[in-house]
């Protein structure tokens, strides 16, 4: 099993990182992007020419482009898709960020959540990677995916050609058995029977109407068809069936993807490169131990992301895209 390493690449990766963010921010150009409906940043070096681009997918829920969720005081606000942008450009690599259909610029893309399921959001990644194959300054594409987002690189890696996958703390394991092992324990017991129940129904492939009022944010209706769509795909027998070159980032307090998904992910194939941030959290930012501070790094846009992270993401990018 190769593991990335912070050798001589990374090292120097390191040090141009370091040295890219101590200059002003305003070396660092943003430009609006759209195409399909879908609107999104695109992040370049100011002197950028031509070479390698990062395709930033975002995960779960109604999250956009920065990472963070709707609303003007949102549960999720981490910048943390920005702040890899930023990274990627200090290191003079640009990346498109998009909100995902349905939310901010792109909201009028989905008039009825019934309509969306996984291979929408597929597709919407593919115009995004076409949008970018079409630039003369991009020579190659990188697509990493943080969380459900990995899924959706996932699939994407299996119909298009790119020159490397970067997994940030993506499930393992299927979409339905993960919820399955994040409501565990969660719930009183006859909750927990009902949600079973209709968890079954939906990797069989069958809606449920008779929702418990408690479990409707979980299993609505109008989410039914997407939580089918998805809940079968088996993202490390993806990552097996791909020869494309993958790095999987593991946050080591993640309280929603466990060390259980990092393993099947690097035990799918024994090419992946590998890194893990042992005091990362899911928003890939150092977090305290106890559960309250884990969970207040979800509002902090202003915490910086983990410091081991930026130099191996780089170190990848040039190793494997020309």
């Amino acid at each position: 099993m190769a593991r990335l390493r912070l050798g001589w690449i990374a090292a120097i990766a390191a040090l141009v990182l370091a040295s890219s963010m101590a200059t002003s921010r305003a070396k660092v150009i943003e430009e609006a992007w759209t195409e399909g409906g879908l609107h999104g940043t695109l992040a370049k070096p100011a002197d950028h020419v031509r070479g390698p681009a990062v395709l930033i997918v975002a995960g779960s829920g109604p999250t956009d482009r920065n990472g963070n969720g709707p609303g003007a005081n949102p549960f999720l606000k981490t910048d943390s898709y920005r702040k890899l942008a930023e990274g990627l450009a200090a290191s003079g690599i640009l990346s498109l960020r998009y909100d995902k259909r349905g939310v901010g610029e792109s909201r009028t893309l989905v008039t009825r959540e019934d309509d969306v399921v996984f291979d929408t959001f597929v597709s919407d990644a593919i115009i995004a990677l076409r949008s970018l194959q079409k630039r003369s300054d991009v020579s190659s594409i990188v697509i990493a995916g943080h969380s459900e987002g990995g899924l959706i690189a996932l699939a994407v890696a299996a119909r298009v050609p790119i020159a490397g996958l970067v997994l940030l703390t993506t499930p393992g394991r299927t979409y339905l058995t993960l919820m399955r092992a994040q409501l565990k324990g969660q719930l009183p017991p006859d909750l927990d029977a009902s949600a079973t129940a209709i968890l079954d129904s939906l990797a069989a492939g069958k809606r449920v109407d008779d929702l418990p009022q408690q479990l409707a944010a979980f299993f609505r209706p109008s989410v039914q068809p997407f939580l089918m769509s998805i809940g079968n795909f088996d993202p490390a027998a993806a990552l097996a069936q791909t020869k494309t070159p993958a790095l999987i980032v593991h946050a080591g307090r993640d309280l929603q993807v466990s060390a259980v998904d990092f393993d099947a992910l690097r035990g799918a194939r024994g090419d992946v490169q590998t890194l893990e941030l042992p005091e990362a959290n899911h928003t890939l930012k150092q977090s305290p131990a106890d559960r309250a501070g884990n969970l207040a790094l979800y509002r902090d846009p202003a915490a910086p992301l983990d410091p081991a992270l930026m130099p191996a993401l780089v170190a990848f990018v040039r190793s494997v895209a020309p």
